[in-house]
């Protein structure tokens, strides 16, 4: 098994299959209700701070928070990944603290593009839906070399976004492929392809784990993990139609 998405790897099945399964084993019902709890948190969090950043005077932690509030969530993501049976206690939090950051920047695309946000969460939905339809009839087939590309590309662009982001600390931007020109829309339209892709490669993860008999607190950590690619591609939705509306 194999998987791109950095927060489902293989080791942590594999370990886990020795672990205590007293509580139960993991089923994909089970993966689903616990995805549910967590887009749900995830949705009511971003909804809060989406409030309190379009409040007349915003907070005084905007500014900080879309600059460096992703670190929390992705210590968080870090510490689950290490150590997976924490998943069931930090999963929540990790919902909730990315739900903050995901409304504030969310607050942002709507106030420049009025409609945006919803547009995004249905072409994210039906994106889910779509390919989790293909997967299951078998049309998209998990193979390992469409695993191993896929794999290699997430890492291009995490590298990439990492070092850009370090990059814009000291007030060096990336040109181009951050603008609203062709170069600019056809990386974001890469970069939603390889996100939406790997959904594809999550669900086989989830399945193999389940057939694999992995324990009962594994519901949370694939729920986790799913939850990790269903904010990227709507965050990477976001920007390719914030670059699309403002060619308008």
């Amino acid at each position: 098994m194999r998987t791109s998405n950095p927060t489902l790897s293989d080791h942590v099945f594999e370990k886990s299959r020795t672990g205590n399964a007293a509580d139960g084993v993991m089923t994909i019902n089970g993966t689903v209700v616990k995805t549910a709890i967590l887009t749900l948190l995830l949705i009511t969090a971003a909804s809060w701070s989406w409030g309190q950043v379009s409040a007349a005077n915003p907070p005084d932690w905007f500014s900080s928070a879309l600059k460096f509030g992703w670190l929390v969530p992705f210590v968080i993501a870090l510490i689950i990944s290490f150590k997976p049976t924490n998943a069931p206690v930090l999963a929540p939090v990790y919902a909730v603290t990315k739900g903050v950051i995901v409304g504030v920047i969310s607050a942002l695309f709507e106030a420049s593009f009025q409609g945006i946000v919803l547009t995004a969460v249905l072409l994210t939905c039906g994106i889910l839906f779509a390919l989790l339809a293909a997967y299951a009839t078998g049309i998209i087939k998990a193979t390992e070399n469409f695993k191993l590309g896929i794999f290699a590309a997430t890492g291009g662009i995490a590298i990439f976004y990492l070092v850009a982001w370090v990059l814009s600390l000291f007030g060096v931007q990336i040109p181009g492929l951050f603008g609203n020109g062709w170069v600019g829309i056809a990386f974001s339209g890469f970069v939603v392809v390889i996100a939406a892709l790997n959904l594809v490669l999550d669900f086989d993860f989830i399945e193999n784990g389940c057939a694999a008999g992995a324990p009962k607190h594994m519901e949370w950590y694939a729920a986790f993990g799913l939850l990790v690619t269903l904010v990227w591609l709507y965050l990477e939705i976001l920007r390719l139609l914030s670059k699309l509306r403002s060619r308008d």
